[in-house]
């Protein structure tokens, strides 16, 4: 067993237990005790709460001015407009978008975060620059961050031609994880409003090369549901169950009672998972309604100081305390659901073990002062220690790549 890695953290509280543990890591996994003959590196945890690291279900890096000088927002009240804004704002900028992209995410990892889906505008203002400089970013970053990257039409397929050929260029091409998709109804809907020609090409392209599938829905009511209750039929017909995500859903919140349960009975059924970003109280999806339906539900931080909002920072711990406060999480278990949305709840979404701090689990956890999981999640401490893989990754709030 020579040569085998392995790390002890001593002296740690797992979940802000009570009695300290050690966490043994060896070869990127937590083991019950060390094989006979390993000498492992030990690391001091003080007594520091381990909690896993989380799952960044939904972000776009490729829009970020994370870092850069402030750059004053327009107003906005249309999606149109803010596409438009997304296009000024990337001919503003001075800085590459790998080097952007990879800031952000290098901070991302720095704040506890494991993986990421990143979401990466493919339109013709941009070509394929958005896809080649995440690749940069995934690739200076690995070992420390498992990336998936979505081709996303942002412009619309319908209503901004030659969007669809470079979806399908980088669909051929093994550029990209996931296909995505945008309001088939509403904004992509076309002028003759046959928003099912979106969906014809996004799930021909997922069907096709083998990819996952991902759509922003953000139309209400049933505008919304009725491409919501398409895409349910097409994952099924495709046989695609467990690789179909739909973001934001919006329309689901306006759902309760048997109208809630029905759709989320046919959301698990054909196994379809939703993503949230907690952007306010009656926006957030009911997760745990949805969870005890069987729908695997993932949190995200969106746009991160992008051209729709100066706000956002990449750090899911602090999007879990967001979660918390437009929920109105009050009792130790919502503010402990809230946490394990944006640990499990992503890991479940991007087909990621979970990071439970148990034997067989992945080695990916960060230690941090606290109480317990709770208090965590409402004061936010600083990030001590990352870990991923059983190797520290960022130490003190910087990622050590």
């Amino acid at each position: 067993m020579a040569g085998t890695p392995a790390t002890v953290f001593r002296n740690v509280r797992p979940y802000g237990a009570e009695h300290p543990a050690d966490l043994i890591a060896v070869d990127g996994v937590l083991v019950e005790r060390l094989p006979e003959g390993v000498e492992p590196v030990v690391v001091e945890g003080g007594g520091r709460i381990a909690l896993p690291t989380l799952v960044d279900a939904h972000i776009h890096p490729d829009k970020t001015a994370w870092g850069e000088p402030w750059y004053s927002r327009r107003p906005a009240g249309s999606l149109p407009e803010y596409v438009q804004g997304d296009v000024d704002l990337y001919r503003h900028q001075r800085t590459p978008l790998a080097e952007r992209a990879h800031r952000l995410l290098a901070h991302a990892v720095a704040s506890g975060t494991r993986a990421v889906r990143a979401h990466v505008d493919v339109a013709p203002a941009y070509g394929l620059a958005g896809v080649a400089g995440l690749a940069e970013a995934r690739e200076r970053l690995a070992g420390a961050l498992d990336v998936q990257l979505v081709a996303f039409p942002q412009h619309g397929v319908r209503r901004t031609a030659g969007a669809g050929e470079l979806m399908a260029e980088a669909a051929a091409g093994g550029l990209i994880d996931a296909v995505g998709g945008i309001d088939p109804a509403g904004f992509d809907g076309g002028p003759d409003g046959e928003g099912p020609a979106q969906l014809d090409l996004v799930f021909d392209l997922a069907e096709r090369h083998g990819l996952r599938l991902d759509v922003h829905l953000h139309d209400r009511g049933e505008r919304g549901l009725d491409p919501l209750r398409d895409i349910i039929a097409r994952t099924k017909a495709a046989g695609l169950a467990g690789r179909v995500v739909v973001s934001h859903a919006f329309c689901v919140p306006e759902l309760a009672g048997d109208r809630l349960a029905e759709l989320a009975d046919r959301l698990a059924e054909a196994g379809i998972g939703l993503t949230t970003v907690a952007p306010s109280a009656h926006q957030v999806l009911p997760f745990r309604e949805l969870h005890a339906r069987g729908v695997r539900v993932g949190l995200g931080s969106d746009g991160v100081r992008d051209s729709w909002s100066p706000f956002g920072n990449a750090d899911m711990l602090h999007r879990a305390h967001l979660l918390g406060w437009t929920t109105d999480a009050r009792t130790d278990q919502e503010l402990t659901d809230c946490f394990a949305l944006a640990a499990d709840g992503g890991a479940d979404l991007l087909d990621l073990p979970r990071a439970t701090l148990r034997p067989g689990s992945p080695a990916d956890f960060m230690l941090l002062a606290g109480e317990c999981l709770p208090q965590v999640v409402v004061d936010l401490p600083a990030r001590d220690l990352v870990v991923k893989g059983g190797r520290v990754v960022a130490r003190d709030g910087r990622h050590l790549g």
